[in-house]
């Protein structure tokens, strides 16, 4: 049973962090002066509209109906605003506890921002990093079929079904296995190295030569395991240019936690 791979570095559940990890997003056109709407003497700018009509538009393209929603939207919004401060709804304490946060948020989120763009990532760390990884990649890849049952008895019963030559491992797999992601496939597994499984699913994998399987059944914190080993290779590295983008991207996730250990480091915390 394989384990899911850990999401590259996680450092906020706030949306600033991921904010800042993806590429700084073209610079905007010149905002008019003009404002968008005059509402009981307001004015709403220009500028509110730019920063709502990607959120609404969803991947429509630009078009005078998408202003015209988004300008409704920003006249309810206002309209509804004032009405709730009229009756002191802002001092309600979740009102404002939750206005406060969203200000806080998106503070963080434009500091995260500017730290990035202030250390941007260069070629050299990218090639570095690149070199990291290609020396670290020394475990072998394996390719193996598994078959999982929640019993010993049935573990066993299946192992003596295939050393009888009654039934081949695909079609007891198909039958038989209760892992989801590979009974469809004859309990098929992609190529991984043995850090993509549960330690004694990796133990017994390992052990195995080409071709044989595990006669004694296998128990994980998923069930009983009958492991079949297919091959073996060398990991195979993609080129530097086919993950460059990966590369940058945490490298960048590298720079928000260290502007987030800077400013922590200068805090004091009780």
């Amino acid at each position: 049973m394989r384990i899911a791979p850990l999401a590259a570095l996680i450092l906020l559940s706030l949306s600033p962090m991921a904010q800042a990890q993806t590429p700084a997003a073209k610079p905007a056109a010149a905002v008019s002066d003009k404002p968008l709407a005059v509402v009981n003497g307001k004015a709403i700018p220009a500028l509110y509209a730019d920063l709502v009509k990607n959120q609404m538009a969803q991947g429509q393209p630009d078009s005078p109906q998408l202003d015209a929603r988004v300008r409704d939207s920003l006249i309810n919004l206002e309209l509804l605003s004032h009405a709730a401060t009229q009756k002191g709804l802002d001092k309600e304490p979740r009102v404002a506890a939750t206005l406060n946060i969203g200000r806080m948020d998106q503070l963080a989120k434009a500091y995260l921002e500017d730290y990035v763009k202030a250390h941007p990532i260069t070629d050299a760390e990218i090639k570095a990093t690149y070199d990291k990884i290609k020396a670290e990649a020394v475990e072998p890849e394996y390719l193996a079929h598994h078959i999982l049952v929640p019993t010993e008895a049935e573990a066993k019963k299946l192992i003596a079904s295939l050393n009888s030559k009654k039934a081949k491992f695909d079609d007891l797999a198909k039958k038989n296995s209760k892992d989801p992601g590979s009974a469809k496939n004859g309990g098929a597994l992609d190529w991984s190295d043995r850090r993509a499984y549960v330690p004694e699913f990796s133990t017994a994998l390992v052990g195995l030569k080409k071709g044989e399987t595990t006669q004694t059944p296998v128990k994980t914190q998923f069930g009983w395991h009958i492991i079949r080993l297919d091959d073996t290779r060398k990991p195979q590295i993609p080129a530097l240019d086919a993950v460059r983008g990966q590369i940058t991207q945490q490298l960048q996730q590298q720079r928000v936690r260290q502007a987030i250990e800077a400013v922590r480091a200068g805090a004091k915390i009780e």
